[in-house]
């Protein structure tokens, strides 16, 4: 456990070499703001901080700097302790009747401009449609195709298995009964509202229940593929970081390879909803070595359906883009 002394001087070493993306020395931490120890005792400190493994030492240089467990602590448990809170940053407001895929250009682009890094968003396809039509064509008694058709004029068509208690007439009436009391609901929650919706319908005609629940989570578990907005690249490439050459072609690389890039945008824990932040070697993808990985997913309709990442250095400013994430992810989930 770090002592509270040990903890400021390290924040201040993350935060000076965020900015100067230079080895940090004693002289220069003692004489930071908020700090107050001596350049003697800095520098003691730093060498326990180096032996325990919270810093590095680079070996042209006297100065320190943060290991990936320095970051990983200084995230964890210095962030909002001595880290001031930022300020509003210039979140603009979305225009409610824009569509979806536009706005997530224009924050993609604009989150970039105000990083300085690379920024993505990775959001389903059909997510912004509603359900226009639905049909259900059987090939044999066990196996059928279902057709959804949104009001955007996406298709989405995939295989479905029938129960063997469900016959060609049943289905026939789940059909007509869908598309008449599950027309208009967001494609993103057709899973969650169209049992609801029919729910007093089938107890009516004495449907097996358990049976049409199954077939209803086959028939709404379709793939979403997934739009991916990229900005930010060439300001990557201006960090110091990427000066050379075998980084800067990792990266391209990696911009080309949309399957690596949504990689970086899978949550650590599916079930949690806030900022997640991956450092180094946490990140389990090719060609970003020493980079920081920062996301959050948005919501339509209490739904999670998209993520919005910001990859940079290890070097980046945690607090800065936390902030900025945290403020678009909340304008996203809250469009109407």
């Amino acid at each position: 456990m770090l002592t509270e002394r040990q903890k400021k001087i390290l924040w201040a070493i993350v935060d000076e070499y965020i900015i100067s993306a230079e080895p940090v020395g004693s002289r220069t931490v003692s004489k930071k703001k908020g700090v107050g120890f001596s350049a003697a005792t800095v520098r003691n400190e730093m060498a326990d901080l180096e032996e325990m493994g919270f810093l590095e030492q680079p070996h042209t240089s006297a100065g320190r700097i943060p290991s990936e467990k320095g970051y990983r602590f200084y995230v964890d448990h210095l962030l909002h302790s001595y880290v001031p809170k930022e300020e509003d940053h210039d979140v603009f407001l979305l225009d409610q009747a824009e569509k979806l895929e536009q706005e997530m250009q224009r924050i993609s682009a604009r989150l970039s401009q105000l990083t300085n890094y690379m920024t993505m968003i990775a959001s389903p396809k059909l997510v912004e449609g509603h359900l226009k039509h639905l049909s259900i064509v059987p090939i044999t008694e066990q196996i059928a195709v279902s057709v959804i058709v949104s009001d955007k004029g996406q298709v989405e068509q995939h295989q479905i298995v029938i129960p063997e208690m469900i016959s060609s007439s049943m289905i026939e009436e789940l059909v007509n009964l869908l598309n008449y009391r599950a027309i208009g609901i967001p494609l993103s929650q057709l899973r969650k509202q169209a049992l609801r919706q029919i729910n007093d319908d089938l107890h009516h005609l004495l449907y097996p229940k358990p049976l049409i629940s199954t077939m209803l989570e086959q028939l709404f578990m379709f793939e979403q593929p997934e739009q991916l907005f990229l900005s930010g690249t060439t300001r990557m490439l201006e960090q110091p970081e990427f000066r050379d050459v075998d980084k800067v072609r990792s990266l391209l690389d990696l911009v080309e390879a949309n399957e690596q890039v949504l990689q970086l945008l899978e949550p650590i824990e599916p079930m949690f909803t806030g900022v997640q932040v991956r450092i180094g070697s946490e990140i389990a993808v090719e060609g970003v070595e020493g980079c920081s990985v920062i996301t959050a997913s948005f919501e339509l309709e209490n739904d999670p359906v998209g993520t919005i990442g910001v990859l940079g250095p290890t070097r980046m400013d945690y607090g800065k883009v936390i902030s900025l994430i945290e403020g678009f992810t909340k304008s996203l989930s809250n469009r109407n």
